[in-house]
């Protein structure tokens, strides 16, 4: 038996597990080149990512002059999006490691976004991920009230994804702060850049450390 503090860890997708923001950038920049629309970059289409596809479309569109053409245009950005999934999306380094090494203690594990989850299914797939979760919960998963940063995608991982000990999160954005202190499990940062998010309870910068992070993390929670 070991003495890791948490039993089910989930992680959010986009951000958090892999670097997908290229895939997303194009996917949006071909969405306005339907109506003949300059490009964004992606230092301009990251801040836009966490909040699920219409989000996302939606406030490219009003970066670049109004969003009155996003219904029409979000069936052809999803379709371009589909056919261009993996192209240049990876794995965070260190996460495929930190994964198996969490795994390999017996913590049970799920993926918790708001992307589509048939999205979410085919990216984990393409990249030969998808069995190291025990659930993955997307933002259309039959059974859900509401996205993140409301409770009940956490809510669902809870009832799904049994475990023998507490949980944790793993995200990026205001949204899974926001999510994971609303459903009362902490949460851990990951900030490549360093940049935190009020209400975080831990942060990283790089997958070696996930796991002493949430050792840590745990040590301040007086639940656990």
């Amino acid at each position: 038996m070991n003495d890791f503090p948490f039993g089910l860890v989930g992680f959010d997708l986009d951000g958090t597990l892999v670097d997908s923001v290229a895939d997303l950038a194009a996917a949006v920049n071909h969405a306005l080149a339907e109506i003949g629309r300059a490009p964004l970059t992606i230092d301009q289409v990251r801040p836009m990512i966490g909040g699920g596809s219409g989000v996302m479309l939606q406030r490219a569109l009003i970066a670049t002059g109004g969003d009155e053409q996003l219904d029409d245009l979000l069936p052809g950005m999803l379709a371009f999006y589909a056919a261009h999934i993996v192209d240049h999306t990876r794995p965070f380094p260190g996460v495929v490691e930190a994964l198996d090494a969490l795994r390999k203690l017996g913590v049970t594990l799920a993926v918790v976004t708001n992307k589509r989850e048939h999205f979410s299914v085919a990216l984990l797939d393409a990249l030969g991920l998808t069995d190291r979760f025990t659930c993955i919960i997307g933002g259309d998963t039959p059974g859900l009230t509401a996205m993140k940063p409301d409770r009940a995608p956490i809510d669902l991982m809870l009832h799904q994804c049994t475990s023998s000990g507490p949980a944790a999160f793993v995200g990026d954005s205001i949204y899974d702060v926001g999510a994971a202190r609303a459903a009362g499990i902490p949460v851990a940062l990951f900030a490549p850049d360093g940049t935190g998010i009020p209400g975080a309870d831990a942060m990283f910068a790089d997958y070696r450390d996930l796991l002493p992070t949430l050792t840590r993390m745990a040590e301040t929670q007086p639940a656990i």
